[in-house]
């Protein structure tokens, strides 16, 4: 196996992965409907060209100014200044070497002023793609993600982008151009030796730098991925604290974070001590060479070639020489490292979305609202089919109820018909419309989903009640939650509708997040509803109640129920019964009770359950009030 040869071409597809990264950052440096945008960055880089000319300017005026106070550029050949000359020249080219100081530093700063807003339409620009992408991505890449690794990839990539394109854009041509500059400005003050030495030094800089920074990309990468899963654990942990507490697994987590932060921390020594070699040997080799130019000009003076100006010009200008050759290590050292940064990022806005609109996909339309399965086969993994032949069809302003044990593939049903996937093969229709040809958007407008795990926003109960419809007027919003029957406890909140809900509406009990759920469906109004367990967390009064409202919101729309508790849909107009993907039997309670199969079985279970709980609870109360009776009266003890 040829190492080498799989290395090389490793390193050519890095090359080439952030080459397409620098040229897909090209867009956000000049937007093509911004004009504002683009004159900022032509005079931006103008202001930048300028610095370079004053910062290059600088050392002639201090050489002169040298030259005169030494004596060696009076005029006549006058061994040393006038008072005249002290008074007017030397003091003028001061002055001058002061505001070409001022000058180079104040076109930098209009360059920062001017480009900052380049800078952060461009982080702004490139989030808001990602997120829009995020959203449009499948299910099922949802599913597999680890979110706090997700928002820390993010996060590193949207900070890299301004410090790429700034330095990409504003620094790398600028600084070459100030270096050639200097050179012609070595080889006419100094001669083609002077060039030379530094031409050796400059490559073999870079050339150091290339090499040194490569090398710290694995360690930068070997970084972040150890933040990543860092990062990562600690939000999964905190999203899931209660479970951590039930377990009392503190410890349990904070190894696993710990160990996380370890690889962190050596991934971290190893960074900072590669960028000490990386400074030292910079800074070694171009001091070789400065010292070498130092010694030339030294032996010109000492020769009567060169003047005292001469030498304080050449150690002025190659020091000055070295900052923007520092800044090209240092360009290129973050390019690269914020280039992996990108990498991920990129990657994301590069993965493709399981489910698309087909080219001119139109919105749908529902006029009845009948909903058809025909001959539906599903799986996850093709290894384990979920669906197998189903068939069945909810007429409009009808209610099918879906029952079956767990795992029988209930809840596929509705992930299908919001489209969150795709059949394997066969059809679902909506009015006759195969839900595969119109678009996401107007399929599930016209779907309201009530789910079984309710997960709210970390705001207001007035938020998550309008996030069914945002333009609701509050009086629809509250007509919502009192169909709801939440109202009333909304009321006796000291903030109302206005009180905060928690991080995933923790402060909420299961059943007020069960009602806000549904208060945010029935404000929503969607012509088809799907209720996945929409009471499974409530107590049997308020499950009564609620039932009670969502058949009155149900009446003349379609309605897909997904139960568990049986007692819910004694009423549905069709029961569909499910076992390992199929469906085994079908009809009203009635009919299915009557056939004594396996809806009577689970139905005779569930009964003898629920009249079990409740000889359980008699049994608790009667126990209860015997021990009140058997407690001694303190007056009678009197």
């Amino acid at each position: 196996m040829d190492t080498n040869a799989d290395n090389r071409v490793n390193a050519l597809n890095a090359r080439a992965d952030h080459f397409g990264v620098l040229k897909a950052l090209l867009v956000y440096v000049w937007p093509a409907n911004r004009r504002d945008l683009k004159v900022r960055v032509v005079l931006a880089f103008a202001a930048l060209v300028m610095a370079k000319i004053v910062t290059v300017m600088v050392p002639i005026g201090y050489k002169a100014a040298v030259d005169w106070l030494t004596g060696e550029a009076g005029a006549g050949g006058v061994s040393s200044p006038s008072v005249m000359a002290l008074t007017t020249v030397p003091i003028f080219l001061i002055i001058a070497y002061g505001v070409g100081r001022v000058m180079m530093i104040g076109f930098a700063q209009i360059r920062d002023v001017l480009f900052t807003k380049v800078g952060q339409n461009a982080v702004r620009q490139l989030a808001k793609r990602t997120f829009i992408h995020l959203h449009n991505l499948s299910l099922r890449f949802h599913l597999e993600r680890r979110t706090g690794g997700l928002s820390r990839v993010i996060e590193r990539g949207t900070k890299s982008v301004e410090l790429i394109i700034r330095m990409g854009v504003l620094n790398t041509i600028p600084t070459a151009i100030e270096m050639s500059f200097v050179a012609i400005l070595l080889v006419f003050y100094f001669g083609w030796d002077f060039l030379l030495i530094m031409g050796l030094t400059v490559t073999v800089y870079l050339w150091f730098t290339v090499k040194a920074s490569d090398w710290r990309i694995a360690i930068r990468r070997e970084l972040n991925d150890s933040d990543t899963e860092a990062n990562a654990k600690a939000v999964d942990s905190l999203l899931n604290y209660e479970t951590v507490k039930y377990f009392t697994n503190e410890k349990l987590e904070t190894r696993r974070f710990d160990s996380s932060m370890a690889d962190y921390e050596r991934a971290a020594i190893k960074t900072y001590y590669s960028l000490g070699v990386l400074n030292a040997g910079q800074a070694f080799i171009f001091t070789v060479g400065l010292t070498l130019c130092m010694l030339l000009a030294a032996r010109g003076v000492v020769q009567g070639t060169f003047t005292i100006g001469d030498f304080v010009m050449v150690n002025a200008m190659l020091i000055q020489l070295y900052q923007p050759l520092n800044f090209m290590g240092m360009i290129y050292r973050e390019i690269k490292q914020g280039l992996v940064d990108l990498e991920t990022m990129f990657a994301l806005l590069e993965q493709e979305a399981e489910i698309k609109d087909p080219p001119g996909a139109k919105p749908l339309e529902v006029v009845r609202g009948t909903i058809k399965f025909e001959n539906v086969y599903f799986a996850y993994d093709p290894k384990r089919p979920i669906l197998k032949d189903v068939s069945f069809e909810v007429p409009a302003g009808k209610m099918v109820a879906l029952v079956g044990p767990s795992g029988a593939g209930k809840s596929t049903i509705s992930r299908i018909l919001f489209r969150f996937y795709d059949v394997t093969s066969g059809r679902v229709l909506i009015d006759g419309q195969n839900i595969r040809d119109v678009t996401q958007n107007s399929l599930r407008a016209a779907i309201g989903m009530v789910p079984q795990d309710t997960v709210l926003f970390n705001d207001t109960i007035a938020y998550n009640i309008r996030y069914g419809r945002p333009d609701a007027t509050d009086d629809e919003m509250r007509e919502a939650a009192r169909l709801a029957q939440i109202d009333d406890f909304i009321q006796t909140l000291p903030e109302g509708y206005d009180a905060m809900v928690g991080e995933r509406g923790l402060k909420l009990s299961g059943g007020e997040k069960q009602r806000v759920a549904i208060a945010r469906t029935l404000l929503k109004g969607p012509p088809i509803l799907m209720l996945d367990e929409a009471t499974s967390a409530l107590d049997s009064h308020t499950e009564k109640e609620i039932q009670d409202a969502l058949d009155r919101v149900a009446k003349d729309r379609t309605t897909l129920v997904i139960a568990h508790r049986l007692s819910t849909i004694v009423h549905a107009d069709e029961i569909i019964v499910f076992e390992q993907g199929r469906i085994v039997e079908r009809g009203t309670h009635s009919n299915l009770i009557a056939k004594d199969g396996f809806y009577a079985s689970m139905w005779a279970r569930q009964r003898e359950a629920q009249k079990a709980r409740e000889r359980l609870a008699h049994a608790l109360e009667h126990a209860e009030d015997t021990k009140i009776q058997a407690r001694p009266d303190p007056v009678a003890a009197k």
